[in-house]
């Protein structure tokens, strides 16, 4: 008999541990990394008004020294 309790404390200590890290690794939250079902959009709404008035300053400019009596 004393060898049996032997033998089942011996199975019990091997099992113990590895039913609970079975226990720890089924609770542990999962993460997943999923392409989105609709295609990503970039909203640029960008002005571009600077530029524009840089050039027809410049340009004004020109055209004044150009015809100084238009104005």
């Amino acid at each position: 008999m004393r060898n049996m309790d032997r033998i089942t404390n011996r199975i019990s200590i091997k099992i113990i541990p590895i039913l609970c890290s079975l226990i720890i690794t089924a609770c542990a939250p999962t993460v997943k990394v999923e392409a989105p079902q609709e295609p990503i959009t970039i909203n640029l709404n960008i002005k571009l008004d600077a530029d524009i008035r840089v050039k027809l300053e410049e340009e004004a400019k020109k055209d004044i020294a150009a015809n100084p009596s238009i104005f």
